[in-house]
């Protein structure tokens, strides 16, 4: 194939800025997820260097086409060994960018609706491993508050028990985000889609982010700071994922010998996992929980808690109900408390 270098530079820019710009400014805040669309299209130039024979200096919006995308996830599957789910999420990683292209040059339209009809890998269903109120118990039990850090993890669990949100969510928290002294205190999460939604906070939450925040901030926080941070070459920096892993792992070990209900694999989403399948057993609304969630389909609820048509049915079926006797909503009560786990 003969060098193509005005289309190569072409494609290398639009590469360039919908990772760097486009993804963090305006699809999402999360560093895994870019992370994970930069690899997705890494080892798409690798397959097309290695198996098309096409080298970064030839490379043509032609090398985006259905055809070679579908090649691209049997290659992935074959000869990287990855399995189905981890194929699918480089799938949704490259129809992005063929999107992000057609908002870019309506011309290349053609390319992400080509995409479109490249199939997702058959996968088996992986369903996350829930935990229930005891297990919360225990693990918010085991941790040790004598401790600096301890104090700041308690604060960090029952936050993440308290709204259910996604982890990089709570990290990506700044003080900015974080109303504490008002009325009825809440955080203002910045999900996916650099989507905004208000999260309420139960008063034991509130309680103990704000001696986390006497502790761990100045008097007068900077607006800008993360909620929570690590100190890296004496400046605050955002506290990542992997930090937040190996900290609840800590303290899963000690709660799993008081309570096998803790899963000793436990790991930050299945918090929220837990969180979510609670509030569905204390009679909150499945629309509710769409919400608070931050998912964009209810049918993601749905899946995300194994609910089934008829539990929808029923549930919308009660929203009704509410409306027509004129009742206040089930969800406006304060169900959402931490109980006695905080006690």
């Amino acid at each position: 194939m003969k060098n193509n270098r005005k289309e190569s530079n072409e494609i290398a820019n639009h590469i360039n800025k919908f990772i760097r710009f486009y993804c963090p400014s305006s699809k999402t805040s999360s560093e895994h997820t870019i992370k994970s669309y930069r690899l997705a299209l890494t080892l798409f130039m690798d397959f097309l260097e290695q198996k098309k024979k096409i080298t970064i200096n030839q490379l043509s919006y032609d090398c985006f086409k259905a055809a070679t995308i579908d090649e691209w996830l049997i290659w992935l599957m074959t000869e990287k060994n990855c399995k189905p789910q981890s194929a699918n999420v480089r799938l949704s990683s490259i129809k992005a960018f063929l999107k992000y292209l057609s908002i870019q040059d309506i011309t290349l339209s053609y390319l992400s609706l080509a995409a479109a009809s490249v199939k997702k890998r058959k996968a088996p269903k992986i369903k996350v491993q829930g935990m229930s109120k005891e297990g919360v118990k225990a693990l918010l039990g085991s941790v040790d508050q004598s401790t600096k850090a301890g104090r700041r993890d308690i604060a960090m669990f029952i936050l993440f028990y308290d709204i259910a949100a996604r982890i990089d969510e709570i990290l990506s928290l700044k003080i900015k985000n974080t109303h504490l002294n008002v009325p009825k205190p809440y955080v203002t999460i910045i999900g996916k889609g650099n989507k905004h939604r208000s999260l309420g906070l139960n008063s034991k939450t509130v309680q103990y982010l704000e001696k986390f925040v006497n502790e761990y901030h100045d008097k007068r926080p900077n607006e800008e700071d993360f909620l929570f941070y690590s100190i890296i070459k004496g400046k605050k920096k955002k506290l990542t994922q992997p930090a937040v892993t190996k900290r609840l792992k800590k303290w899963v070990v000690i709660a799993n010998q008081l309570c096998p209900e803790v899963p000793i694999t436990l790991h930050p989403h299945q918090i929220r996992h837990a969180a979510a399948t609670h509030w569905l057993e204390n009679g909150m609304n499945v629309g509710e929980i769409q919400y608070l969630l931050g998912h964009e389909n209810i049918q993601t609820t749905m899946v995300y808690l194994d609910i089934t048509i008829t539990q929808e049915a029923s549930a919308m079926k009660k929203i009704m109900t509410e409306e027509e006797v004129g009742k206040p909503k089930l969800w406006k009560g304060d169900i959402r408390k931490l109980r006695d786990l905080c006690k």
